[in-house]
This record gives structure tokens, C-alpha cells and sequence, in this order.
């Protein structure tokens, strides 16, 4: 969100800020996701048949640069105060452990160091997937025959007898 230029003083346009267009920018900032504008408008003390229209028109620049404005700053400084720094994250989780330590939480120190160690770059997650068949493609007949058999013996609790020369048998015949 850009400042605007505030015009001269005319008629209907105030260089300054009222209490209630303070509070409404207040509550919009840090109740943002939580109230709505029409809610903030209503808390800020304008009547609730025209809260609606007031609040669209207390964020526009057209109408109230001055609100606009301060808004954008209120946005700006809260930006800032919860941006987040690989620096700023650092000092904070070396903090939580800190405190941790003299609890003598040593799991929750643990946690927060590991976690700094991350951030830092230190801790690299690594997966690795094991191909345990590789292709069935590359199986020769007599590799394919053994794995079959494995399958069968290790899940024969869930498939139940099972006749494997029928099987082989069965497969010869649709071969042909």
C-alpha cells in the first residue's frame, strides 16, 4: 500500500485524524482477517446502518487520504515488527533455548537448537526410496519366479492356498 498525497484542505476532507477514523484504523490493522471493515467501523463507534459504507470509504484513498494513509503505515510497522529475518529467527530460537535450559528442559533446548541448525543450514533432510524389484522389465524368468514365490509366501495369510504349478501352469497355456 502507496501513500498518497493528501490534497489541501477543502470542504469535506480533514488533513487530520478524528478519534473514531484512529480507532477504525487501529482495529482494521490488527484485528486484519478477524473483523471485518464493517465490524471495525461499528467497534470505532460509527452507526451500524451506514458501518458498511463508511469503511469502504475510510480505506479509499479518494475519500480519506489522511485514514488511507495511516493505514498504510499501521500495515508498514506491523510488517516490519513480525518480519521475519534468518538473523532475527536465530536470535529467537537461541532464546527459547536459553529459557529451556534453565528450566531445564533439555528435550525443548534440544528442539530449539536443532531447529536453529536448520535455519542455519546445517541439517539437511534427506529421503532416499530403495527400488527393492527395480523394473519388472529387467527381470529374468528365473528372478521374476523368485520374487512371485516371495509375494506369495509372505502375504499367504491374506490370499490363502494358493496352487502355484496351477498358476505357472495356467500361465504356460496363455502363452500359446
Amino acid at each position: 500500500m502507496e501513500k498518497v498525497p493528501v490534497p489541501k484542505p477543502k470542504r469535506g476532507i480533514s488533513r487530520h485524524l478524528t478519534e473514531k477514523q484512529r480507532k477504525f484504523a487501529e482495529l482494521l490493522v490488527s484485528q486484519a482477517g478477524k473483523m471485518t471493515g464493517t465490524e471495525c467501523a461499528i467497534e470505532a463507534g460509527y452507526p451500524k446502518d451506514t458501518a458498511r459504507v463508511k469503511a469502504s470509504q475510510l480505506q479509499s484513498p479518494k475519500y480519506f487520504p489522511v485514514v488511507y494513509n495511516y493505514i498504510a503505515e499501521l500495515r508498514e510497522e506491523a510488517r516490519k515488527k513480525y518480519d521475519i529475518t534468518m538473523d532475527g529467527h536465530l536470535a529467537e530460537l537461541a532464546k527459547i533455548r536459553d529459557q529451556a535450559l534453565v528450566r531445564r528442559s533439555f528435550s525443548s533446548a534440544v528442539n530449539a537448537e536443532v531447529a536453529r541448525g536448520k535455519v542455519g543450514g546445517l541439517y539437511v533432510d534427506q529421503k532416499k526410496i530403495l527400488s527393492l524389484t527395480g523394473k519388472i522389465e529387467n527381470l529374468d524368468a528365473k528372478q521374476l519366479e523368485d520374487k512371485f514365490m516371495k509375494l506369495v509366501s509372505d502375504h499367504s495369510t491374506l490370499i490363502g492356498d494358493v496352487d502355484v504349478d496351477q498358476i505357472k501352469e495356467n500361465l504356460e497355456e496363455s502363452k500359446d
